[in-house]
C-alpha cells in the first residue's frame, strides 16, 4: 500500500507466465526464459513448455541468508519471545503460530494478522539489520507465522503479514526463499532437499 517490495515471488512468477502469455518473451526448446532486474537483484525466470503451452513457472533468486536465529525480542503484551531473522529478497521474522496459541490453518485471520504485526513492529524498534550489497535492502519486511514444520516432509503451512498488515494470498515467494535459508542454517545438509509451502488458500509453492 506504500513504497514498493524489493522482491515478490508471486509476482516474479506471474510476470513470467504473463510475459509468455503475450508474446513478450518466446520460448527457445522446452522453456521460456527471462531475467527481472528488482530492487534486490537479478532474478532469473524460467516458464516450462508443456505440450506446446506455457506451464510451471520457476526462478532463481538472489542469495538467501539467515541473519538472526532464536533472536529475543520484548513484544506488548507478550512479554519476551524468539524469533528468527531470514533474508530471500526481503527480510522477514519468522516464528510458529503456536507461539500465540495460533494455528495457521485453524484460527481466525484477523488473530494472526494481529500477532504478526505485533511482532514486526517490536523486530523493526529492536533488531538493526544489515545486508552485505545495500543499506536500502536493510528493512523488516513483515514476520512470517507457521505451523512449526519444516517443509521438507510435505507442506509447510504459513502466513505472511507484510506492509501495513497486507496477507498474501500465496505462501509468499520471497518469505519462502527466506525460510529456506534459515532451515539451510540449522541444518546444512537442508541444502539438498526439496521444499513445499503452503498458503492459508492452500497454494502451494
Amino acid at each position: 500500500n506504500e513504497g514498493y517490495s524489493t522482491m515478490c515471488g508471486h509476482a516474479t512468477i506471474a510476470l513470467g507466465r504473463y510475459a509468455v502469455d503475450r508474446g513478450i518473451v518466446r520460448p527457445e526448446g522446452d522453456a521460456a526464459r527471462l531475467n527481472l532486474q528488482c530492487p534486490c537483484g537479478l532474478v532469473r525466470v524460467k516458464v516450462a513448455m508443456e505440450a506446446g503451452r506455457p506451464g510451471a513457472v520457476s526462478f532463481v533468486s538472489v542469495p538467501a541468508f539467515a541473519f538472526a536465529l532464536n533472536r529475543e525480542i520484548v513484544v506488548d503484551g507478550l512479554g519476551r519471545l524468539k524469533v528468527d531473522i531470514g533474508y530471500g529478497g526481503a527480510f522477514y521474522a519468522v516464528l510458529p503460530a503456536a507461539t500465540f496459541n495460533l494455528d495457521v490453518r485453524r484460527s481466525p485471520v484477523r488473530d494472526l494478522v494481529d500477532a504478526a504485526d505485533r511482532v514486526t513492529k517490536a523486530a523493526q524498534k529492536q533488531i538493526a539489520l544489515e545486508h552485505p550489497d545495500s543499506p536500502d535492502l536493510a528493512f523488516l519486511y513483515g514476520t512470517i507465522l507457521t505451523d512449526g514444520t519444516s517443509g521438507a516432509r510435505g507442506p509447510s503451512a504459513n502466513i505472511c503479514v507484510f506492509a501495513d498488515r497486507e496477507v498474501d494470498r500465496s505462501p509468499t515467494g520471497s518469505g519462502v526463499t527466506a525460510r529456506i535459508a534459515l532451515n539451510v542454517a540449522r541444518n546444512p545438509a537442508a541444502a539438498a532437499e526439496t521444499f513445499a509451502f503452503e498458503s492459508i488458500t492452500r497454494d502451494t509453492f
